[in-house]
């Protein structure tokens, strides 16, 4: 298959021309451009968002994205038929694929189901297992809250895949919707990308140097602005850009899919830490005394947010906890209750499915989040 025939249609070839969906995310691309030059606390506070964006959370997607795409192509994997030949261990590979930060194993794991490789059981096991890219941004800023949440929802996701196998009769295949399509294969490894992931090194190092309480100031001075903005810069060219919305193509080399894919991803945390930040800024709104006055409505609020698909809302969720806003039960909750990107896929393929599996997820949700928030309402402040 050509380059051109995975193209979207458009009306013109792909590459030669921007990515299809350039004329929705020039505006926003343009706005942060904007924000980032304003004169005077707008512009400094930009700035140093998108810097701490880039040192605390991209460098580390991506060089997450390059091991596992590496690895991936270095060993020719093929996830796929490896489920369908685990039989009884369908569920707990599943769900550690799911449990994998972003969003690409499971997207796997649904396409798996739709082809008929593994049982519904594995679906609600990576959907619930799951943080999507939101892992990211908690691995980054609270490891020590990452290494309790990820596994605690590996866990869970395997324990609801197995009662779900036991007590679910009901086959939701049917035929896979039109609608979803794959992934334009992008086919080359561009500028763009050998110069995204140059950059990650130095940004890794001074990510890195910040979570061993290094002084990044004194040791990098101007260079960590310089890197963190480089970077961003670099992020949003592909971006705005790229033919893919989410999820790269799995054909695509890795250093293609780690600069398309940690660049979406960046997107969501750039818009989390402005929307924060400017709010407590320049409004003056104490977020913490406003969401006190709900707090028991806090963990319900955190599973609510987890059944919107897509990761932005969670990214938001995490920002939230990391900057003390919300408590842990409801980022425990949120986390349960949340498939990440991969409900769009999963939608698109089986609907039914979908809803079923998202419904699924949301008891272990609550019975986690209000577990947590009556029995350890001070855990991991």
């Amino acid at each position: 298959m050509s380059i051109e025939a995975t193209a979207p249609k458009t009306g013109w070839s792909f590459p030669e021309k921007l990515g299809p969906f350039r004329g929705k995310r020039l505006p926003v691309v343009l706005l942060l451009m904007v924000l980032a030059a304003f004169p005077g606390e707008l512009g400094e506070l930009t700035r140093g968002l998108m810097t701490d964006a880039y040192v605390q959370v991209s460098a580390f997607v991506a060089t997450t994205l390059l091991i596992f795409y590496g690895a991936e192509r270095l060993f020719n994997f093929n996830l796929g038929a490896a489920l369908r030949n685990a039989r009884g261990f369908q569920v707990p590979m599943s769900a550690l694929l799911g449990a994998t930060p972003g969003c690409g194993g499971a997207v796997v794991v649904v396409a798996a189901y739709s082809s008929g490789n593994v049982g519904f059981g594995a679906v609600v096991a990576a959907l619930t297992a799951t943080m999507g890219d939101a892992a990211f941004l908690l691995i980054a800023t609270r490891p020590d809250v990452a290494i309790v949440v990820l596994p605690l929802s590996l866990i869970v996701g395997i324990a609801s895949g197995y009662l779900v196998d036991l007590f679910n009769k009901t086959d939701f295949r049917g035929i896979p919707s039109a609608t979803c399509e794959l992934a334009p294969l992008i086919g080359r490894i561009r500028p763009r990308d050998y110069a995204y992931v140059a950059v990650v090194l130095p940004g890794l190092v001074m990510g890195v140097s910040q979570l061993a309480q290094v002084d990044l100031e004194a040791v990098f001075g101007p260079w960590m602005t310089a890197v963190g903005l480089i970077g961003t810069a670099l992020g949003l060219f592909v971006w705005v850009t790229s033919p893919v919305h989410a999820m790269s193509h799995v054909d695509d080399a890795p250093f293609t899919r780690a600069a398309e894919e940690t660049s979406f991803i960046s997107i969501w945390v750039i818009g989390a830490y402005l929307a924060y930040d400017y709010v407590v800024t320049f409004l003056g709104v104490d977020l913490k005394d406003a969401f006190s006055a709900i707090a028991p409505l806090l963990p319900l609020m955190g599973v609510a947010i987890g059944l919107i698909p897509g990761c932005g809302p969670q990214v938001l969720v995490t920002t939230l906890y990391i900057n003390g806003i919300i408590p842990f039960s409801a980022l425990m909750g949120n986390a349960i209750s949340n498939d990440g990107d991969a409900l769009f896929p999963a939608i698109a393929l089986n609907p039914k499915a979908a809803v079923a599996a998202t419904l699924y997820s949301t008891l272990p949700a609550m019975l986690l989040a209000y577990g947590f928030y009556f029995f350890a309402p001070n855990a991991f402040l």
